[in-house]
């Protein structure tokens, strides 16, 4: 460790994909493909609010350590909420941006934080990220959805941890989608039984593509339904169409479209990324609305090719107790805080013994909830 020299740079650009795939394993949003896509499509950088400061550990001429972080002026793409500290930060007359995390842009899936080959390495990589927050000034540092290994470090480096929620499909070697509903009580399984009767007798039909094997005109009608979904809300998506072009280049076996269309007219689309065994649930929408058609598309789809192809986890993202009535099921997920101001960190700390209590029985209340049958 000695010889170990600690940097931040702003982008991926002076780094080798392999040399940063090396210390990354097979969590996909966290290569360097992933993340430099983000970087090169300028939807992270600039005035995006997310800017990179990626802490990264040399030996010489070898990277043996890094993390993904990010400056951020905001807390949008996080889906790990800090609104109301952001918020009391404000009215006690203190700055709460810019703050510093780790995690990877509008992406909540858990995964790796601390890239690094030993324990020993990525404790030293946690402690040189908290010493950038000190030493910049920083409100907080924040560590959005990491493994477990990772959280633990980070609790010990002197952060507070954080309890929340998602909802996950896992698969239980089952032979076929009529297999897995099996499992479930009879009114559920007879419940999505109608909800897919009902999307097929209105002749909706569905295209499942690869992404390196989608035309440019199947990713645009993806994005142009993703776009649809922020456009009904009044808001602007996150992503721009040349991420997702970028992504088909650089990860396109890794993605996976879903197209319904009815009568020859595409009528709605969703993205899932391939990462190792799992399939992580991205991105959705419709040009028009049909009832049902979203759990048919992002769900059921979903979980047919998981089956098909054996796949072992579905990850439905965050949010959505519908979820589980479909045969998702709820688990936890966490994060790690640190806090610059002492009185606000003991505020948080307090705050956050009171909302695990709460999550807790949340969760239980929701396992209590699954649609499958008791054994």
């Amino acid at each position: 460790m000695n010889n170990v020299k600690f940097d931040i740079v702003n982008s991926l650009s002076g780094i080798k994909a392999e040399d940063w795939n090396s210390l990354n394993g097979d969590s996909l949003v966290t290569s360097y493909d992933f993340l430099s896509a983000l970087e090169d499509t300028e939807n992270v950088g600039g005035d995006s609010g997310w800017s990179p400061a990626h802490l990264i550990a040399s030996d010489g001429d070898k990277l043996v350590g890094a993390a993904p972080l990010y400056i951020k002026t905001h807390s949008y793409g996080e889906f790990i909420f800090d609104w109301a500290w952001a918020d009391a930060y404000h009215r006690s007359g203190l700055d709460y941006y810019p703050k510093l995390v780790s995690a990877v842009p509008f992406t909540p899936a858990t995964g790796p934080r601390l890239l690094a080959s030993d324990p020993e390495m990525k404790q030293a990589l946690a402690a040189a990220t908290l010493a950038f927050a000190q030493d910049n000034k920083l409100s907080s540092f924040h560590c959005l959805y990491p493994e477990l290994s990772d959280l633990e470090i980070w609790g010990h480096a002197g952060c507070l941890t954080r309890k929340s929620i998602q909802f996950h499909w896992t698969n239980q070697d089952y032979e076929s989608f009529e297999h897995f509903l099996s499992f479930m009580r009879s009114a559920k399984r007879k419940k999505i039984k109608q909800e897919r009767r009902r999307i097929a007798d209105d002749g909706i039909t569905f295209d499942v593509i690869s992404g390196d094997q989608a035309t440019d005109t199947e990713w645009q009608f993806f994005y142009d339904c993703y776009h649809h979904t922020y456009a009904i809300r009044g808001t602007n998506p996150y992503l721009n169409f040349d991420f997702f072009l970028a992504l088909k280049k650089r990860i396109g076996k890794n993605t996976l479209l879903i197209i319904a269309t009815r009568n020859g007219k595409r009528i709605a689309a969703a993205l899932n990324l391939l990462s190792n065994d799992k399939i992580l649930g991205r991105y959705w929408g419709a040009n028009e609305y049909v009832p049902g058609l979203h759990f048919e598309t992002c769900y059921y789809q979903t979980i047919e090719y998981a089956i098909q192809h054996g796949y072992r986890t579905f990850e439905g993202g965050a949010q959505g107790e519908h979820k589980l009535s479909r045969g998702l099921e709820v688990v936890a997920t966490n994060s790690a805080h640190w806090l610059a101001h002492p009185q606000f960190s003991d505020a948080v700390e307090n705050f956050l013994s009171r909302e695990g209590t709460a999550i807790s029985e949340y969760h239980d209340s929701l396992t209590t909830r699954a649609p499958f049958k008791t054994l």
